[in-house]
């Protein structure tokens, strides 16, 4: 039998993480509320399904968006032709108007940097492939989204070194960091070609402020690297302060703006991963050429184009859905994280993202990777949740899991809420003597039980949870 290529059989594509572990757990056996009410419920997708509804209210009431019904067949014969990969006009100016509003309108994208891919999977392997050569390298702090190390290194060669960042500052990148981070790479001689950021934060829910991206800025040009900034988070900012993207800094600060580049798409802020909208926006002209001729290997379908572009053209629609979608994610993630700190578990301050950054040191046996990876397997195998483990993140602390919210209905997040207040009541029983454990459990669930109604009551006649859309509200409906 005829060999294949090396690079098609490596691990580079990652699928050994437990992070597509966890998904394998979740495709043999998915939850079901009635065909698999025991099956594994997925919190390891960061999908927003928080405004489906809103949005399919939106297509109803404009089906000239589809070329597949009466009113939008005149554009088929348009769109079924072939396409440059340029992009229509329409669409690259109903995403680069978009992407102003997202970050408030206070900077403006030009329509002709707009640049295709198949979502930020195939954007991130494109700028790779742009910026660097094989064996040479981009710096990424960490913790870090699990699919980078495919989608920058598996075909391009590209490599990625760690900055380490720890909870001791609540994981904020420093210069420090940076610099040592840089100065062990040029030890190794790896050469560093660019930094990746990740704002706001995956797996974290946070983003940088206006003075980090300043420094981040001034000690990218001075080291004359790229900077790319993964900002396709930028809509679920879901309460002050505001987001502050790169694209508004460099309008503050000198700085070489060829150096500059961020990736984007529409799989978070308007939940449409299906679609494979991705998107790179380049200040570098040679890059934004060469990126556009790369985009022929993954280009957004003319059919999904010009849905997208009469969506995003309709202003009325974009703001009430961008405030509708911040409440959403507000209100299930004040749930979310309430309910999980009544039962003892905290989790990373966190104001934007799809997840939260869940804090378990204290249930690990040792603080060790292997004993993170033990509490895993319990929570994947006998707690039937899909959590993704801190060091597939490639976080240098063990204790700490990513936990997604958004990507289920109100039903599904209260079996997987209860199955972790359980697993939490279990857990405490086991580390009491045994003849203290009767009236420990007795006592415990007395108290979970009181304590979870009075705080509950209280929650529930708070102003901000008493609106009809709220999580609370509608799982009791």
């Amino acid at each position: 039998m005829a060999a294949i290529s090396k690079i098609a059989t490596g691990n580079g594509h990652g699928e050994n993480s437990a992070y597509f572990d966890g998904w394998k757990a979740y495709e043999t056996n998915p939850f079901h509320p009635t065909d698999r009410p025991d099956g594994v419920i997925q919190m390891g997708l960061a999908e927003n399904q928080l405004c489906f509804d809103f949005i399919e209210k939106w297509l109803m009431e404009h089906p000239e968006a589809s070329i597949c019904t009466a009113e939008g067949v005149s554009k088929f014969k348009e769109a079924a032709l072939f396409q440059d990969y340029h992009g229509f006009p329409e669409f690259r100016q109903a995403v680069a108007k978009f992407m102003g509003k997202v970050r408030g309108d206070r900077v403006k994208f030009d329509p002709d940097r707009i640049v295709m891919s198949g979502g930020a999977t195939g954007a991130h392997e494109m700028v790779a492939f742009c910026l660097a050569d094989p064996g040479e390298a981009f710096l990424v702090p960490t913790p870090y989204y699990p699919g980078f190390d495919r989608d920058l290194r598996w075909r391009t060669g590209v490599e990625l070194v760690p900055v380490v960042c720890d909870s001791a500052n609540d994981f904020k990148i420093t210069i420090d960091s940076l610099q040592s981070a840089y100065h062990k790479a040029q030890e190794a001689n790896i050469k560093i070609k660019g930094l990746l950021i990740t704002n706001p934060s995956n797996p974290l829910g946070t983003f940088m402020d206006k003075d980090t991206l300043k420094n981040i800025i001034n000690f990218v040009n001075e080291k004359n690297i790229h900077l790319i900034g993964d900002e396709i988070y930028a809509a679920t900012v879901f309460t002050e302060p505001e987001f502050v993207s790169i694209s508004e800094v460099i309008e503050e600060v000198e700085c070489n703006r060829d150096l500059i580049h961020i990736v984007y798409s529409l799989s978070k802020d308007m939940g449409f991963p299906g679609f494979r909208v991705g998107i790179v926006y380049s200040y570098n002209d040679t890059v934004t050429s060469c990126a556009r001729k790369m985009s022929s290997f993954g280009l957004v379908s003319s059919q999904t184009q010009h849905l997208i572009a009469t969506m995003l053209s309709n202003d009325e629609f974009i703001d009430n859905f961008a405030a509708e979608s911040r409440e959403r994610l507000f209100k299930r993630h004040k749930y979310f994280t309430w309910t999980l700190s009544q039962i003892g578990i905290c989790s990373l301050k966190s104001n934007a993202g799809l997840f939260i950054w869940m804090d378990l040191r204290k249930l690990l046996k040792e603080k060790t990777f292997e004993a993170e990876m033990d509490l895993w397997r319990v929570i994947i195998d006998e707690v039937k949740l899909n959590v993704s483990p801190g060091s597939s993140f490639h976080c240098h602390e063990p204790g700490w899991f990513r936990v997604c919210f958004a990507n289920m209905d109100d039903y599904t997040m209260e079996i997987a809420l209860s199955r972790i207040r359980n697993f939490m009541v279990k857990n405490n029983e086991t580390m009491v003597p045994p003849r203290n454990k009767l009236l420990r459990r007795t006592s415990l669930k007395l108290s979970l039980s009181r304590s979870l109604s009075r705080k509950m009551d209280d929650f529930i006649m708070s102003p901000s949870i008493m609106s009809p859309q709220s999580p609370l509200v509608q799982a009791r409906t």
